[in-house]
């Protein structure tokens, strides 16, 4: 295998060609690194990369190898969003404002990474306290989308997504507080999935914008999500939420051809925003290739009134707090001090209503369910934006231009169940398109399960952007 096939063989089948003595851990890593010398300036994909220490744990995954330890993810480069604690290394959150002081110990999920074999080879940047779905900072820079350099890579795991896309990491680490992994996801060419909340621990923090947040990964493919999520997953002491046991490994989960499944297809966004042609396309081909499939696929639409207010409280509220944590805050951009201005205006009592209120709204949402075993949506409701979609504007402009541009997936963080984006072919320019699978609370397995059918049926990650 040569070096770009390598590269872009995602996380799974890395795993799988190390443990089969094809290729060595270190090979792979010294040949990411490689990678990430050459492509990065292009794309700035990484805040910081680790290249010393990912060559070092390399050799202690091979010496695992040899030593008969079942890794899952044996050797595997992985890139952590900067929000997430690496041992060592300090954590921006993407900004100017973060304390210099390099972190003790590693975050629970990259504990179990490195358990599982997988090497850290460097942290991703992010927008500044993952606010936005653009991935850009005063601080740090521009982060491009490798299918068009002029273009986003969404956010704000845009980083991350940026690094999958463009073979720069087996698998990238991220995080959804109101579409993160999703967006970066759709806009990058990849497959992300947005767990169950609970599903992830996210300690040290207990939680993290009032429970709206959850981690996760983009992926070139659906196995490879599945593997992560399986080595990932799990609740420890201290934290907020538990999501209940999974009914089997995901990793299964994605191998297995689904049932014949009742979908449902909603072109409803949140806010108004108008659905642009070639994603319409994208949704319709979609639902079409379904029925092909044996699915059975109706239009209805959630109800999603008065899930905006529920959800702004609890996101402004988030960024206030964050902000008041941040060791230097006067450092904060211009627009991110207007967000958490907009945090500040918000009363306790809001904040405590839009929480208590979360049972009531995801019971209505979820009636769905009753009739349908998943919902079909848009992921975005345009193609890539521009890189810098949003620089230069105040929170409000800003507040209104995402969601113009991402109105379909900040419902299910409110709701906490799971959703994925799912690569669906790419525009006449050559930028990936995408939509949305929602399931049930808890059921990834749904989601694994016909995702890895889609992907058999239209294969996306043998299609590589023209970076490198």
């Amino acid at each position: 295998m040569d070096a770009a096939d390598l590269a872009y063989a995602g996380a799974a089948r890395q795993a799988e060609l190390i443990r089969a003595g094809e290729v060595s851990a270190r090979e792979l890593v010294e040949m990411t690194l490689e990678r990430i010398e050459r492509v990065e300036p292009e794309i700035n994909a990484y805040r910081v990369v680790i290249g010393e220490r990912a060559l070092v744990e390399a050799s202690r995954a091979d010496r695992r190898r040899a030593a008969g330890e079942d890794l899952p993810l044996c050797g595997v480069p992985v890139a952590i969003k900067d929000n997430v604690q690496v041992a060592g290394e300090v954590t921006t959150h993407g900004t100017a404002a973060y304390d210099p002081r390099p972190a003790a110990d590693d975050a629970e999920m990259v504990k179990r990474l490195r358990r599982a074999g997988a090497v850290v080879i460097g942290k991703t940047n992010m927008p500044e306290m993952a606010i936005i779905g653009d991935t850009e900072s005063p601080t740090w820079g521009a982060t491009r989308n490798p299918w068009d350099t002029d273009r986003s890579p969404g956010g704000s795991s845009g980083g991350s997504a940026a690094a999958v896309a463009a073979g720069l990491a087996g698998a990238g680490q991220a995080s959804d507080g109101a579409g993160s992994i999703r967006i970066p996801a759709a806009s990058c060419g990849l497959f992300g999935l947005k767990p169950q909340r609970g599903r992830v621990s996210l300690a040290p923090d207990p939680k993290h914008w009032h429970g709206l947040s959850v981690a996760g990964a983009v992926t070139r493919t659906v196995a490879d999500n599945a593997l992560f999520l399986d080595v990932v997953s799990g609740s420890v002491p201290g934290d907020a939420h538990c999501a209940p046991a999974p009914r089997r490994p995901f990793a299964e989960a994605a191998r297995d051809l689904p049932p014949k499944l009742r979908i449902a297809l909603s072109r409803r966004p949140l806010v108004p925003s108008r659905l642009d042609g070639e994603v319409r396309r994208a949704l319709e081909g979609t639902a079409e290739m379904l029925r092909s499939l044996g699915h059975d696929v109706r239009e209805r639409s959630p109800a999603l009134n008065g899930v905006g207010l529920a959800f702004m409280p609890r996101f402004l509220k988030g960024m206030q707090d964050e902000a008041q944590a941040m060791a230097r805050p006067r450092r904060l951009q211009r627009r991110t001090r207007g967000f958490t201005n907009l945090g500040n205006a918000i009363p306790g009592a809001a904040l405590r209503l839009a929480l208590r209120d979360e049972a009531r709204h995801a019971a209505r949402i979820n009636r769905l369910f009753d009739d349908f075993d998943v919902l079909l949506t848009p992921t975005t409701a345009a193609p890539p934006v521009r890189s810098g979609q949003w620089e230069g504007l105040g929170a409000l402009r800003t507040l209104d231009g995402m969601g113009r541009a991402y109105p379909y997936t900040a419902v299910w963080n409110l709701t906490g169940q799971p959703a994925a984006s799912v690569p669906a072919g790419f525009t006449a320019e050559g930028l990936p398109l995408a939509v949305q699978l929602i399931g049930r609370p808890g059921d990834e397995d749904t989601l694994f399960s016909l995702a890895g059918q889609m992907e058999a049926e239209r294969p996306w990650a043998d299609r590589r952007p023209p970076v490198g």
